[in-house]
């Protein structure tokens, strides 16, 4: 599966990802928003892409790899987690290296996602969890649709500091 933008590229996770995969999952910095408390093997992240061919509905998750259409280099990966097909939602969470950020791909990223999401899996919903710190994360979201449904107090402890997370939520009206 490929979802294309002008710049980006949404692809499925192949082998040869494993270098990238590795990287993006032991970065530290990015750990308090994946919740990440130790750092992953090559074995392990090996044998995740070894199954990475299930299906949403099998893996009830979707991890597609980022592209930069220009250079060809992955630039990041976006997920579509926890879905459910029977209320017709999925949590999103999109990661991007930081030196490929503030440029718009994030929002060519959002964009693709919500278009299949709702068009090629008739979702009716889509959510985001964003930490009340994440200014550039709640300007992309909302800038998509996606309105302030609620405050997690507390939820998250990030440098020995209880951070309050922010739920997000698109509605798909048909």
């Amino acid at each position: 599966m490929i979802l294309k933008g002008e710049n980006i590229v949404l692809r499925a996770l192949e082998p040869e990802d494993l270098a990238f995969l590795y990287e993006i999952e032991n970065d530290e910095l990015i750990w308090e928003v994946s919740h990440t408390q130790t750092p992953y093997s090559k074995w392990v992240l090996k044998q995740y892409l070894e199954n990475a061919h299930q299906d949403i509905y099998e893996a009830k998750q979707l991890r597609l790899a980022i592209e930069d259409k220009k250079s060809n280099q992955l630039i990041g990966l976006v997920d579509l987690f926890d879905f459910d097909f029977k209320n017709s939602r999925a949590g999103v969470g999109i990661v991007i290296k930081e030196a490929s950020r503030g440029n718009g791909l994030g929002s060519e990223v959002l964009q693709q996602l919500i278009t299949y999401s709702f068009s090629h899996l008739q979702l009716h919903q889509l959510y985001a969890n964003i930490s009340i710190n994440n200014e550039a994360s709640i300007k992309l979201f909302t800038k998509f649709g996606f309105q302030k449904i609620g405050i997690k107090k507390d939820w998250n402890k990030i440098n020995g500091q209880f951070v309050d997370e922010v739920l997000f939520q698109l509605i798909h009206n048909s």
